[in-house]
């Protein structure tokens, strides 16, 4: 509440919450993990007036109904989602190594499914975060329906200037595709472009199945 008092007082025009939080105690609750979080919200909501944006991992039983009690608690947007980093184990030492290791695009399929799930829910702004790397990438959150893709991984690769590439050929898609502006695209593959979300969850959950190669033949010796 204290730095995000003073950030508003510096003159920041928003504000983005970090909760990086790994529940490992036995008697905690899942209740008790979403109940920390609103009450973090609501502390900050109280303590500024400006827009609030909340970083969050998607571990939650029930994700879409913890956004709707997010944005209750006072927050403005919501980024989907944390990246909790992951030590390894040096098995000859045997120590804990923290690793840093950055996104690749692999990653995009979390952030992108519930984007899609959550565009135009709750009246929030939605942040794409982890696995966005090319324009491609920022293209594709933007059909989910973020309003945010955020690239902080593409950018320690590649240094800053790489938005400019990105802008460029987000530009020459949107032309190809006769799309005046990003806002032509927002949430057209969202799931409210989906007559029957259950259905076309279903027939894809389906598809995916089948899309994996068949084993060879193997014809006799």
């Amino acid at each position: 509440m204290r730095h995000a008092a003073r950030l508003e007082q510096a003159g920041a025009d928003a504000l983005e919450l970090n909760v990086y939080y790994v529940s490992s105690g036995p008697g905690q609750s899942g209740s008790e993990v979403e109940w920390g979080y609103l009450d973090i919200v609501c502390a900050v909501r109280q303590a500024v007036g400006i827009p609030l944006a909340v970083k969050l991992s998607p571990y939650f039983s029930s994700l879409v109904n913890m956004a709707g009690q997010l944005v209750g608690a006072g927050a403005s947007g919501l980024v989907l989602f944390n990246r909790f980093y992951q030590p390894d184990l040096d098995i000859e030492k045997l120590e804990v190594v923290p690793t840093l290791e950055l996104s690749t695009s692999a990653e995009l399929r979390v952030p992108l499914r519930w984007v899609a799930i959550l565009h135009r829910r709750h009246g929030i702004s939605l942040a794409a975060s982890t696995g966005i790397h090319s324009a491609a990438d920022v293209v594709k959150v933007l059909l989910a329906g973020a309003d945010v893709a955020m690239m902080t991984s593409a950018l320690l690769r590649q240094g800053p200037d790489h938005l400019s590439h990105v802008q460029a050929h987000l530009g020459d898609w949107l032309d190809r595709h006769g799309h005046g502006s990003v806002d032509a695209i927002r949430g057209r593959l969202s799931q409210r472009a989906v007559r029957d979300p259950a259905a076309f969850e279903r027939a894809n959950y389906l598809k995916v199945l089948a899309s994996h190669p068949a084993p060879p033949a193997h014809g006799p010796a």
